[in-house]
């Protein structure tokens, strides 16, 4: 509920948020945004000593009406369980749907999460200990032994803290964290409070627009590692390709109590049977260079080459000028180059036609948390029906995902948290850059991210959106300049004030679902002109970024109707005559699913269970769009990019012999 706690109402505070922002509502400037540099994602080294702090914590939900209450208290300055009754809850994972009861499910405000942890004599000396989360949803203050170690704002991304001054070496440990979930119209994404009577008293009552459910809790790992005292703080690498040979360009950040000028770092490249292609040292001070790969294997998509997610190792050694070792960090390296124009976009020299979904970082039970085994099954689903990008709707996923992305060849748009943006104002353009800031500092070095997406579905049409997104867009390409941006835009391409702000145009549109419900001849020549609408406005490549229809798994009805099976195979066979038609145009680059698979919403009367347009159910099981979809994505890939088709892709039906 912000950086400080207080007694007065929840409500009242939203009032009084909302009222001193509206003044400045209707002008926006280039505020100066925190910058978050490092959160380097925790690895094993030489010098680098990680664990993993995830298991059953202690869990304490805090009272609707009394949000505050344990922060006066200071329940933090001891066991949960010596002041309330806790709970085990699993971390990571939402902590909504783990329990029977509907007051956890649906709670609005504040969470407490703590466990104890066992810091070993040996990390005493000469080294630094860092406390990590992947994600807290979507505020967290997080104490050690009682003292304020951290604070986080936006949830979806990492952030960690140097706790060496806090522990007892030796000795047990206590780690404690408030969760807030409570979205307003200045967090990302937007929400607002209110209060309504209820049979006993007053409810607080978490409204939001978006189609997803808001999980909370802690979402990823939380990881306890060293480093020395002076240490890697960042590495920064891009790529290029010219002929036969690849350029690797680092860029290394350190930080500690040795001068720069005392510093040197020494490269090594390694392929990925572990030898080595490539070493340089820089002198004293110079933490930056270039390195030349001959006979480089690039990294390409899936279905684009015979080997896709091709990855380096670069090893990069902190050293004294002397050569005396400081610190040891590795990144993996794919070697590749993304250019667009006006009317493509191109990896490695080669167009792109992308096949791909939206999709959502949920499941059954654990909600939006971590898990190791969905994460396998969906890239194993992703390969199996031929798709070789998805985007990261509607918020950043885990870097884990990123991680598999990378050595599967799946390229990922990737999506800030920014979500039906509306209401522009400053306090709310600061924190959308800072969670840009933050997602570009965490992916820069993935291979699989060829583009960033500033926003889905923000209201473009709106006054000051023009300025807004101009401001985004630029801080967004201020940040990185190797990859285009986009944002999901569902405002008609007459009303939209945004996309000349974008490199790339991405659009929604639910003909046959939400427009024109059940009408599928009214599909095909509605997209071609659209599409066509948005490429004569502003003259970039264009990619449809949703279309579907929600459908029951199991549900038949002959002749197709809505939500059985069969409609969602006929739209989606509707779209693809589009889409065919839109490609030989050339600037038509992509086409997206809307979803991947089922996924949890909020209740809704429209809504039985969740949003059922997955061509998956939510247990990862197909639907008979998902064969159909099958059949189209390996057959483009076959006549774009030559690539194998699967001898099961095609049934056998009748031989004339």
């Amino acid at each position: 509920m912000g950086g400080s706690f207080t007694a007065i109402s929840l409500t009242t505070m939203v009032i009084l948020i909302i009222l001193a922002h509206l003044a400045l509502g209707m002008v926006l400037t280039e505020n100066e945004v925190t910058r978050v540099e490092g959160a380097l994602y925790p690895h094993e080294s030489e010098t680098r000593e990680v664990r993993n702090l995830d298991g059953i914590w202690n869990f304490v939900k805090s009272d609707e009406g009394n949000p505050t209450q344990g922060v006066r208290e200071q329940w933090y300055k001891d066991d949960l369980s010596k002041v309330k009754t806790v709970i085990p809850m699993p971390v990571p994972a939402s902590y909504n749907d783990i329990t029977t009861d509907p007051e956890i499910r649906d709670h609005v405000g504040t969470v407490w999460y703590d466990r104890t942890f066992f810091v070993p004599n040996s990390w005493r000396d000469n080294q630094r200990v860092w406390l990590r989360f992947g994600s807290v949803h979507y505020e967290a203050f997080v104490w050690i032994n009682g003292e304020t170690a951290v604070k986080h704002e936006i949830g979806h991304l990492p952030f960690e803290a140097d706790i060496t001054k806090f522990l007892k070496f030796g000795e047990q440990n206590r780690i404690t964290v408030l969760c807030d979930n409570a979205l307003i119209q200045t967090t990302i994404p937007q929400g607002k409070i209110s209060e309504a009577q209820r049979d006993k008293g007053i409810a607080i009552i978490q409204s939001y627009t978006f189609d997803f459910f808001n999980y909370a809790g802690i979402h990823r790992s939380v990881h306890l590692f060293t480093t020395p005292k002076t240490y890697i703080e960042d590495v920064k690498i891009t790529t290029d390709l010219k002929e036969s040979t690849g350029f690797i360009f680092y860029e290394v950040t350190s930080n500690g109590d040795i001068p720069l000028e005392e510093l040197r770092v020494r490269i090594q490249i390694k392929d990925k049977r572990g030898n080595l292609v490539g070493k340089q040292t820089t002198k004293a001070s110079e933490l930056k260079g270039v390195l030349n790969i001959e006979n480089v294997k690039p990294w390409w998509p899936y279905l684009m080459d015979p080997e896709p997610g091709y990855l380096y190792t670069t090893e990069v050694y902190l050293e004294g000028a002397n050569g005396k070792l400081i610190d040891v960090y590795r990144v993996k390296t794919g070697i590749r180059t993304l250019t667009w124009t006006e009317s493509s976009f191109l990896i490695n020299g080669k167009p792109v036609y992308f096949r791909g979904f939206g999709r959502h970082e949920d499941s059954d039970i654990r909600g939006k948390g971590l898990d190791y085994a969905l994460l396998t099954r969906d890239f194993n689903l992703l390969k199996w029906i031929g798709s070789n990008v998805y985007r990261t709707s509607h918020y950043p996923y885990s870097e884990e995902s990123m991680q598999f992305a990378d050595e599967q060849g799946i390229m990922i748009i990737d999506e800030c948290p920014s979500v039906d943006t509306e209401n522009f104002n400053q306090a709310l353009l600061d924190k959308h850059k800072s969670s840009l800031q933050q997602l570009v500092n965490r992916d820069k070095n993935h291979a699989c991210v060829v583009m960033w997406s500033i926003a889905n579905e923000p209201r473009t049409n709106q006054y000051n959106a023009d300025t807004y997104f101009g401001s985004v867009a630029n801080y967004t390409r201020d940040l990185d300049k190797t990859r285009p941006i986009t944002a999901a835009i569902a405002v008609p391409s007459k009303d939209d004030k945004a996309g000349r702000h974008l490199d790339i145009i991405s659009f929604n549109r639910y003909n046959g679902w939400y427009s024109n419900t059940g009408r599928l001849d009214m599909i095909t020549d509605h997209l071609v002109e659209e599409a066509i609408g948005w490429h004569k406005k502003y003259n970039r490549p264009v990619l449809m970024s949703e279309y579907g229809a929600d459908t029951v798994e199991g549900l038949h009805i002959l002749p197709s109707f809505v939500w059985s099976e069969e409609y969602q195979q006929d739209l989606l066979s509707k779209h693809f005559r589009a889409f065919d038609i839109l490609r030989k145009k050339v600037w038509f680059i992509g086409e997206f699913v809307w979803n991947f698979a089922d996924f949890k919403t909020q209740q809704k009367y429209k809504r039985v269970g969740g949003n059922k347009k997955g061509v998956f159910t939510r247990n990862r099981q197909p639907k008979a769009a998902a064969h159909l979809l099958r059949k189209r994505y390996f057959s483009l890939a076959q006549y774009l990019d030559k690539c194998f088709v699967p001898q099961d892709l095609f049934e056998y039906i009748f031989s004339v012999a």
